[in-house]
């Protein structure tokens, strides 16, 4: 239906809209996230939070893992076939063949049923950049967020940080406040010259807001007003920095529209979502690993990925010297292999690399290796997971290890397919 996959603009959504009757601009209150790392995550927190406090959630959010109405919960559960198919048509029709692209319609047609189901609060996430991207043709928002920014799909943003952190910064609105996560000073610097200048009230990590932890817990500071909370469910550092923007956001709402002051630390163990540093406990995979072995999965795909990826790999060899890591890659052709891998592969017993089954843009195994190769870096090219998995056993004779699966969301969406 558009010659491009993805071309930044509004004005194909807008029309659109208007022709099914403008559904976003009645929708309920919105929390609207971008960033480069972590926006996934603060949005399964704020979900966690906010459904532990008995509000109905609606969230959007992209791309999938498995099933594509993984994009869209209505009040708490994914969207069904049927709702999602009759919206779609319904988009379709309005759209009278015109150019759109597969986000932009998609969007549409969850804006079109997050108006018709009663919701206290819609989670939104930016598909690419902010800007320009079509969820940021809402108008009002309860508050924007903006998670780390870092350099990532430099084609469509610009390949620096401040021109990455400019496209990011167009979600902000007049008035409404922003949470800033961790950032980095020359993305800081945009993110607050664009709040000033929307009069935007902003909240930034580390300094309006902190968290300081211990071996069981969390102290997050707001504005000099501390609450101490639990460690989140989700494993990493950064995790914790996550976990705190969340908390950080639910806090300044709570303020506004939604009261969500009950139960954040129960959201915060029952978080769920996958893919992101993941143990896997059950299915074909692991049973094909001796007893003892974890299997782990993740979906990063950038440096700053790779950088938080290496703490905890770092950890788990600190802890536990004798049971080696293993990784298994799989990447695509738009990000680059050097850069993600830069942080942790000296860690690494072996890596093993593998073609992304039945996505075209997926770099091949022997592409990754040669890739790496020219870093120094060793990599063994295997036809599949089955076959990285053999080899990694075998290798290890009997000696208990962990073994990660990492590099791209189209891996670990295959990977938890197969593994089902």
């Amino acid at each position: 239906m558009h010659p491009s996959t993805i071309d930044l603009s509004l004005c194909r959504i807008k029309r659109l809209l208007e022709n099914i009757g403008n559904p976003h601009r009645t929708l309920p209150p919105v929390i609207h996230v971008a960033g480069t790392n972590g926006k996934g995550s603060v949005i399964a927190y704020l979900r966690a939070i906010m459904e532990a406090a008995g509000h109905r959630v609606h969230v959007y959010t992209s791309p999938h893992l498995v099933r594509f109405n993984e994009r869209i919960r209505l009040a708490g559960k994914i969207i069904d076939d049927a709702l999602l198919f009759s919206a779609l048509e319904e988009c379709e029709r309005k759209n009278s063949g015109n150019h759109i692209t597969l986000f932009e319609i998609t969007t549409a047609a969850a804006f079109l049923v997050f108006s018709r189901v009663p919701a206290d609060v819609l989670l939104l996430e930016v598909g690419l950049g902010g800007r320009l991207d079509a969820t940021n043709v809402i108008e009002q928002a309860l508050a924007s967020a903006i998670t780390t920014v870092s350099i990532d799909h430099v084609g469509f943003l610009g390949n620096t940080i401040e021109k990455i952190a400019f496209e990011k910064a167009g979600i902000i609105k007049p008035k409404v406040p922003v949470i800033v996560g961790p950032q980095n000073s020359r993305a800081l610097d945009i993110i607050t010259k664009r709040a000033a200048k929307l009069e935007a009230p902003i909240n930034v990590f580390g300094h309006h807001y902190t968290v300081n932890c211990n071996a069981d817990s969390m102290v997050i500071e707001i504005n000099g007003d501390s609450e101490k909370l639990p460690l989140p469910a989700l494993v990493g550092e950064h995790q914790i920095d996550n976990a705190t923007v969340a908390v950080a956001i639910a806090r300044i709402v709570s303020d506004k529209i939604i009261n969500v002051t009950k139960d954040r630390a129960r959201g915060l163990l029952e978080v769920n979502w996958p893919a992101r540093l993941q143990i896997l406990k059950r299915g074909p995979l692991v049973d094909m690993l001796p007893n003892g072995w974890g299997l782990w999965l993740d979906c990063g795909h950038n440096i700053d990925a790779g950088r938080a990826i290496s703490k905890q790999v770092a950890s788990w060899c600190a802890k536990n010297p004798k049971e080696p890591v293993h990784l298994i890659i799989g990447m695509l052709k738009t990000k680059s292999v050097e850069d993600y891998l830069s942080s942790f592969a000296t860690l690494l017993k072996s890596i093993s690399a593998v073609t992304i089954p039945d996505e075209e843009l997926s770099l091949s195994a022997d592409e990754i290796a040669a890739i790496a190769q020219k870093s120094g870096m060793i990599v063994t090219a295997c036809k599949n997971l089955n076959e990285a998995l053999e080899l990694i056993i075998s290798s290890q004779k009997g000696q208990r290890s962990r073994v990660l699966i990492a590099g791209s969301l189209y891996l670990a969406g295959h990977v938890l397919a197969k593994n089902s």
